[in-house]
């Protein structure tokens, strides 16, 4: 019976996603109703794509101080755009606010999925965001470049744990590149603490995550001390 329940919550989900006017672009006049599939989600914003659209949109969620995001990788959720939408960050131009805790609908599974991905995946022409190192000043970006990048790794991914501070990176090849970048995937995050392993890659990580992780989810943080910090917010698997 769990089965059969399962079931019927995918297939309207499915139905609901079809029944979704597509558009040219996102829809992002305040008080618009958007439909987002997760790619990853902190405090700090959510990460989806329009489905309307396949565009990239990062929502600025209002979560109460002190309640972490509950939205799950690749759920369905709808937003309304807040009245005042506050979409001009140019260091993050697909950042707009919302103006209320987005409605978890269901969970999306299927070959879309893989489409939307493989439509968004970045190209490998040039450094991360367009700057080498960790961060960039906040003053310096004109809104030119896109603050995520959805990336098919050359070399890994691995999960690591730096015993000096806890902290967790993500480590892994792009474009002749090591880069490393402090991760904020609570899913990723768990899998790492729930092995008591510093280090995790291939089938171990694969293992840990429930899934092989076949693409980064990096993003551009907001400024703190005048930088923007490259972050990873998800480890994703094709769909």
């Amino acid at each position: 019976m769990v089965r059969l329940r399962r079931d019927s919550a995918l297939a309207e989900t499915r139905r609901l996603v079809k029944s979704i006017t597509p558009r040219e672009h996102p829809d992002l006049s305040p008080g618009a109703t958007m439909y987002g599939l997760v790619l990853g989600s902190t405090t700090e914003d959510t990460t989806v794509i329009d489905i309307a659209s396949g565009a990239v949109v990062r929502w600025r969620v209002p979560w109460p101080a002190g309640v972490d995001s509950d939205l799950t990788l690749f759920g369905v959720a709808e937003a309304v755009i807040a009245d005042e939408p506050e979409n001009d960050d140019l260091a993050q131009p697909e950042a707009i606010t919302v103006a209320d805790l987005p409605r978890h609908l269901g969970t999306f599974k299927g070959r879309q999925i893989r489409q939307w991905l493989e439509a968004i995946t970045a190209p490998a022409d040039g450094p991360l965001f367009g700057f080498r190192g960790p961060s960039h000043p906040y003053w310096e970006f004109r809104g030119e470049r896109p603050s995520t990048a959805v990336i098919v790794a050359d070399r890994g991914p691995q999960l690591l744990r730096r015993r000096d501070d806890g902290t967790t990176w993500v480590r892994f090849g792009w474009e002749r590149d090591d880069v490393w970048l402090l991760c904020e995937d609570p899913h990723a995050i768990r899998a790492l603490d729930a092995t008591r392993e510093s280090v995790l890659s291939g089938k171990e990580l694969a293992t840990a995550l429930g899934y092989r992780p076949s693409y980064v989810l990096a993003t551009l943080s907001r400024p703190m001390d005048g930088h923007c910090y490259k972050l990873c917010t998800g480890l994703l698997p094709r769909g």
